[in-house]
């Protein structure tokens, strides 16, 4: 096959390691010690025979003085090579330490003033060796020896950093986790800085809702020639995807005077400290590269070569969990001769877990995820620590993990401003949980997010229970679940009306006049107003839910993932069994961002992300994110946290401030009305079909099929409970039930369905004069007639109602 005629260049192909058999390494290893033994007996206790002097002047005379370091150098690499048989893991070791004796011995030759061999051996084998002498001499003739030293000095430096595969990036990364910046800023300043910065972010009308890290410059990890490739739009090591705005709410009645209720806040004089980023452990530093890649890159280019395929793998990128290695076909080559070949490439690399990106986003280049061989561990604290979270202060930011490129991942609830997690067991979803609440626990203060944590399962939250950023306790009960969803709704009104009425879009801004004094109550109204803080819902297993509420838990998620951005009011749902059931249409449409862990089938991760792709990955804590507006989900390694972290952090956060519950969240749970048994889940279609069949006086179990959009059983089952309490008549064979009761008896109708007093005269009054204290007469009703316009074309619908 013809290729396309590339500039000449060298072409340095990485040859596969070949590792030594065991039994020349062991007997290496037992070489290396013998030899130790016996330059030991010489140089240190003079011990020795007819040979003594050779053994002498065959150490000291190569490296002069550090002859006495030679035997704990050869036992230090004997044990290398017992504990560890491969080469590459010894090689940069050995390149080190050979650098590290050539700087030392110049330094010790020009220090002390050696001679020449020539003249006098003693001396030389008294300061640096002959080695010494070649380096130290060469250099001083050369730049004499004030220059010379310095020299030798930085490569003894970078002998130790080459030796130790670390970075000078990596050591003053360590030392700036060790000292932050922030730390030394009082604490009253530092929360109005946060809360100031985090208010002007909000005025930027497009930004992306995570930041991923930018990698430093690497040096490119294979040395061969690189196909010409469009200019990408953007950084290759930071993806950029702008959401579009979602409208915000706005009011089409004029403002009332607010009802006075309860805000969700803390008294902002309460002292609260953030707890301290030790707490958090530092993981082990990034590997770059090992010998395992330039094996995996030698196979590949064997593989392309076998099936005659024209794509050359020009670099990749390492991760904790995978590695990506980029592949770039030549002219004319389809980009399907690749992604045919996946099980090839899973058989030649053995390795079933292979994923093909193709194209990968930003560069004219396929990407090819392999697992590796070596996993690292990415723990929260090296996240929160990193310096793309250090740049972000607003009090929602979490730590998600590393990406494919070993960059930090972080991600903003506000941006998202909902999100979906599922994954099966056993897969890091429960790990994420923790790691997302660890990470508001880190950063937020109490006065500036507040949480609802749903645990049905009773042992993945349990945990967190009396932190003072708690609104309510740890939620176990799914039915108090439900209530509490519906308090949720309750809240985003209030909180609506609140905008409305004071004339702000978003929370934050009316949180910012409220700080600045610009908001007083209005005349005659005693309530004292307050900044609102963030509220994040959390449900750890959203199945259990459905089980027992599904209508009212998939309406009261509908209006919350609808309508509460502005209103700070942001939810995560968490779920193993991501099914069509459970993620139902109306919560995927509403729920933009997506986090999917290891999946067991196709269909699972259809339902998360729409797309394939969930099914291949490796499971602890192997993801792709999803985040509001992109095309393409980015794979990431999610953050792991220890239960000891936690517990510290739950202990310290404990000690600081005792939580305020409001009382108000799941009591509809207890104080809920007494419904008859034989009712049961049902009386929300049995008040609407009560107000259909009164308010038309047409009593038809098909009409309510129709009506209702229910099953005939249930809808016989309707029209028996309305029998039963004398609503309608008995059947009378294929003609509609006659119909008992008068439109103007609904009220009361409805209420004793409902086990509550009569309403009496109130629905009289009712409809002769406008209601004054604003609140909603017929909440029933007022139901019905949002159904009767649902096949009307000028139906209104979640948005509309919001002005927009």
């Amino acid at each position: 096959m013809r290729r396309r005629q590339d500039p000449p260049k060298t072409e340095v192909q990485p040859e596969p390691a070949v590792e030594p058999s065991p039994a020349r390494q062991d007997g290496l290893a037992l070489t290396l010690v013998g030899a130790a033994i016996i330059v030991a007996l010489r140089e240190w206790f003079q011990l020795s025979g007819a040979l003594g002097s050779v053994i002498h002047h065959v150490t000291a005379g190569p490296v002069g003085l550090l002859s006495v370091l030679v035997p704990i150098v050869l036992v230090f690499f004997a044990v290398r090579l017992f504990r560890d048989s491969t080469r590459g893991a010894n090689r940069s070791l050995v390149i080190g330490t050979v650098l590290l004796i050539l700087a030392i011995t110049g330094i010790l030759h020009i220090v002390l003033g050696a001679q020449s061999p020539l003249e006098s051996i003693e001396s030389v084998e008294a300061a640096g060796g002959i080695v010494g002498w070649l380096v130290g001499g060469g250099l001083s003739y050369l730049l004499s020896p004030w220059g010379a030293v310095p020299i030798l000095v930085l490569l003894a430096i970078y002998a130790i950093l080459y030796g130790s595969s670390t970075s000078i990036r990596q050591i003053l990364d360590r030392y700036s986790a060790a000292q932050p910046t922030e730390r030394r800023e009082p604490l009253g300043e530092r929360l109005r800085r946060r809360r100031r910065e985090a208010i002007e972010a909000e005025d930027e009308p497009y930004e992306e809702p995570y930041e991923i890290e930018e990698a430093p410059d690497l040096p490119a990890p294979i040395a061969t020639p690189k196909r010409r490739s469009k200019p990408a739009p953007a950084s290759p090591s930071t993806a950029v995807i702008d959401p579009p705005e979602a409208p915000e709410p706005t009011a089409d009645t004029e403002p009332e005077s607010p009802t006075v209720f309860e805000q969700p806040e803390l008294s902002p004089s309460l002292a609260y400290e953030l707890p301290d980023m030790g707490m958090l452990a530092a993981g082990a530093p990034h590997k770059e590269r090992s010998e395992v890649n330039d094996s995996v890159v030698a196979t590949l280019t064997n593989l392309f070569e076998e099936f005659a395929v024209d794509a050359q793998v020009t670099g990749f990128s390492r991760g904790p969990t995978v590695t990506q290695y980029e592949v770039e076909l030549g002219p004319g080559t389809k980009v399907e001769k690749i992604t045919q070949l996946s099980k090839n490439i899973a058989y030649a690399v053995a390795s079933a877990d292979v994923r093909i990106l193709s194209p990968i986003p930003g560069k004219q280049a396929i990407g090819i995820e392999i697992p590796n061989a070596d996993r690292e561990t990415v723990v929260l604290g090296d996240v929160l620590r990193s310096s793309v979270a250090n740049k972000q202060t607003h009090p929602l930011v979490v730590g998600l993990g590393k990406s494919v490129q070993g960059n930090y991942v972080v991600a903003n609830l506000s941006r998202m401003p909902h999100l979906l997690v599922a994954g099966a067991t056993g897969s890091g979803k429960s790990s994420f949980i923790n790691s997302m609440i660890t990470s508001i626990l880190m950063r937020a203060t109490p006065d500036q997010v507040r949480l609802i944590l749903v645990d049905p399962k009773r042992v993945e939250l349990t945990g967190y229970a009396g932190i003072p950023h708690l609104i309510t306790p740890i939620i176990t009960n799914p039915k108090k679940a439900a209530e509490a969803l519906e308090w949720v709704v309750e809240e985003m009104d209030r909180r609506y009306d609140d905008l409305a009425a004071f004339g702000h879009r978003h929370v934050d801004q009316f949180n910012e006049a409220v700080h600045a004094g610009h908001i007083q109550p209005l005349p005659g109204s005693e309530r004292e107003i307050k900044p609102y803080p963030y509220l994040v819902v959390v449900v750890d297993e959203l199945a259990d839910l459905m089980l027992v509420a599904p209508r009212d838990v998939e309406s009261s998620i509908q209006r919350i993932t609808q309508l509460a951005r502005a209103a700070g009011i942001h939810l995560v749902l968490a779920t193993q069994r991501p099914s069509v059931d459970v993620v139902t249409g109306l919560i995927k449409a509403n729920v933009p961002s997506r986090l999917a862990f290891s999946t067991s089938s196709l269909a699972d991760s259809r339902v998360i992300l729409d797309q394939p792709g969930a099914e291949k990955l490796i499971g602890q804590g192997d993801a792709l994110f999803m985040p509001s507006g992109a095309s393409k989900p980015i794979r990431v390694q999610g953050a792991w946290v220890g239960e000891s972290e936690v517990e510290k952090v739950v202990d310290y956060v404990k000690t600081k401030m005792t939580p305020e519950y409001r009382e108000d969240v799941t009591v509809k749970a207890e104080s809920k009305k007494q419904v008859d048994d034989d009712i049961g889940d049902d009386l929300d279609i049995l008040l609407q079909a009560a107000e259909l069949v009164v308010s038309t006086d047409f009593g038809s179990t098909s009409m309510l099929q129709r009506k209702l959009r229910i099953g005939f059983a249930k809808a016989g089952r309707m029209m028996d409970l309305l029998e039963s309490r004398d609503i309608v008549g008995p059947s009378e064979g294929s003609k509609a039930r006659e119909v008992l009761v008068k439109p103007e008896q609904l009220p009361e109708v409805l209420a004793m369905l409902r086990g509550e007093e009569p309403p009496g005269g109130a629905y009289e009054s009712a409809i002769d004069e406008e209601p004054v204290d604003g609140t909603q007469v017929l909440p029933a009703a007022r139901e019905a007639e949002e159904y009767w316009d649902e096949d009307d074309d000028d139906s209104e619908d979640a948005w509309q109602l919001t002005g927009r």
